[in-house]
Parts: C-alpha cells; structure tokens; sequence
C-alpha cells in the first residue's frame, strides 16, 4: 500500500490535534485557580476507551481503503503495540514509585513520556524501514534479537528478583546531578526553579529524564517486533501511534492490577518467539528458500490468543497476600507491585533488553 505524503501529513497532524484536546480537557493548562487534580478511575476508564475505539475506527478505515490484508497487519501491530505498552506499565509504575512522583502531576509526566516515546520510535521506524528496504536479511538479526529477548524475559521470571533497581540512581539521571543541582520537594509540575541566585532541577525532571531513558529501551524490541508482522511504514507507525496515545490512562486504570497481571511476561515471550520464526521464514523466503510463509490472519490469531489466555489467567490467578494498592504518588507505601511477574524486573535490574 503506497501512501501519499499528504496523508502521512494529515496523520500526524490528527494526533497532535488529539494529544493537543486530552491536554486541553485532562490538564486545564489554562486554569491557574484549580491546579492540576488526581486522574480518577472512572475519567481513565473513559478516555482509555475513546483511544481504543479511534484505534478501532482507524482500522476498519484501512479495511476500506486499504483491504483486508493491510488491516488484518494494522490490527496485529496495534494489538502487538499494545501488549509491550501494558507490560512497559509496570516499568513506569516502578519509576513512579522510587521519585514518590504525586498523583496529581503522574498523567502530566506521562503526557511528556509519549510524546518522547512517539518521537523515538519514529526515529526508530525510519531507520527500520530503510535497513529492510536496502537488505533483506535484516530479518534474521530482528529474529534473532526477538527471540533472545524472548529468553532473557523467561529466564530472569524464572531466577526472580530479591530486590528492585533505584530509578534515583541510574545513570542518565546521575549524569543530570553532576550538571545541575536538584531540589529536594517538587515544586508543582515545574521542572526548574531559581533559588538564591541558582537555577536548580526539580525531580520532575528527573523522572522525565527516567521515563525518556526508558522509552528509548521499549522502543529497541517494539520497532523490530511490529516489523516481523509488516514492512509497511505507515502501518507501523500508526499502529505505534495509536498504542501509545491512551497509555497514561490506562496506566491509570491497571494501576490496581499491577500485581495481578503475574503471566503477562510469559505470554510477551511466546509472542516474540512467534514473529522472531516468522522473520526467519518471510527471510527465507524472500532469499529463494521454498518454505510456508506465516500469514497476517494467523499472526492475529496467534497474537490475541495468547494474550487473552495470559491475562485470564492472571486474573484467575489467587491475589498475592501481601498485595498493597497502588504503590505511586507522594505517600506510596515502600511495598512495590512484584516486578519480578513481569519484563519490568528485567530493565530494573538493567539486565532485560538490550
């Protein structure tokens, strides 16, 4: 499907309109008397909602236009884009938690967490869809990344994690410290302050130099792994796009189910395994080698069923006895959700992806 830059342009620009009303309704930039409020269920509950129905409406469009093949690809990438983006939940949430970041700033800092997410993976998209065109045998090294990553996300369930990484302490935010010093209190949502003649950075810029860090590793397995299912750019990032768009509400719609969703990392692995084969068979195939391609109907399938099979479970699953509610704002208990049932224990310990 060949699409007309006009259409990339009216794309994008449909997006920032869409960020431009959530900020707009959500935030109320324009009001100075209220300040910003605690992002409650029923309002997330609400927008996550309206973005996945848009993203819904999206494909069937495509459908329209585009036929079935393109929107059985679109609805495999978004439902693939979407599974990384729930699991890469619990990463925020960890991030949240250790800048004890207040509820009412958390969807401003995950606001400015998706725009740095969107921007990345763009840049990531580009670079992908020059590499595929210019060698086909990219698709063994995507593959071959997909399914080591599939490993490393069982294998460190496995091991499990007696304790979690200081996000206070990474690099990228040290790094920050040795340039500029950092307050003590969040001073609202600014992300510097002047005090006694100096300029010094508030925490909330630490954790937007966190989440930024962060968004750059999700984007290094979420390009390669949409791409095993279509080389078509536009799909790929539309697909991205939409994923990402209503994360922070439902980031605050999971938050009570954090520590419930215990085999989502089982099903994200067997979902790379899948499109890491699939790489190598489309590889084969494209290099001569007469072997069964795995079709986008397939993919789909294979995709939604083991999620659902993974998140049923889950929720079967017996709570564990010393669940705490959510673990985020200013006065989050030490108790974090157990990292250790998802891919969020792996970036923790600075030893999942790669």
């Amino acid at each position: 499907m060949d699409v007309p830059m006009w259409v990339w342009l009216v794309t994008i620009g449909a997006m920032v309109v869409i960020l431009a009303v959530d900020l707009a309704i959500v935030d109320h930039p324009w009001s100075k008397k209220s300040g910003p409020k605690e992002f409650g269920l029923k309002q997330a509950g609400w927008w996550a909602a309206f973005y996945i129905g848009i993203a819904i409406l999206f494909g069937f469009g495509l459908w329209y236009f585009g036929g079935g093949t393109v929107a059985g690809e679109y609805f495999a990438g978004f439902v693939t884009e979407k599974s990384l983006s729930v699991d890469n939940l619990f990463v925020f949430y960890l991030i949240m938690g250790s800048f004890a970041v207040p509820k009412k700033y958390q969807h401003e800092v995950l606001l400015v967490g998706i725009v740095i997410a969107l921007v990345m993976r763009g840049f990531f998209i580009a670079i992908g869809a020059q590499a595929i065109n210019a060698w086909s045998e990219v698709f063994y090294l995507f593959g071959a990344f997909l399914i080591y990553t599939a490993i490393k996300i069982v294998r460190d369930h496995v091991k499990g994690s007696e304790e979690q990484e200081d996000f206070t302490e990474s690099f990228a935010v040290r790094m920050v410290k040795k340039v500029w010093p950092v307050t003590d209190d969040y001073h609202g949502a600014k992300l510097t302050v002047r005090k006694d003649g100096r300029r010094y950075v508030t925490p909330m810029l630490m954790v937007i130099v966190a989440i930024g860090v962060t968004d750059l590793v999700f984007a290094v397995d979420s390009i390669p792994a949409i791409f095993g299912l279509t080389q078509n750019a536009y799909i790929v990032f539309t697909a991205n796009a939409f994923a990402l768009l209503g994360l922070r509400q439902l980031y605050f719609l999971l938050a009570g189910l954090m520590d419930r969703l215990a085999y989502i990392s089982w099903g994200l692995a067997a979902i790379m395994v899948f499109i890491g084969i699939k790489m190598f068979l489309h590889a084969l195939h494209e290099n001569g080698v007469a072997v069964p391609e795995i079709s986008t109907g397939l993919s789909l399938t294979v995709i939604l069923g083991v999620m659902t099979v993974t998140i049923v479970a889950s929720l079967l699953r017996p709570a564990p006895k010393d669940a705490a509610g959510a673990a985020t704002g200013a006065d989050a208990p030490a108790d974090l959700p157990d990292a250790g049932e998802s891919r969020a224990e792996s970036l923790s310990r600075g030893s999942g992806r790669e």
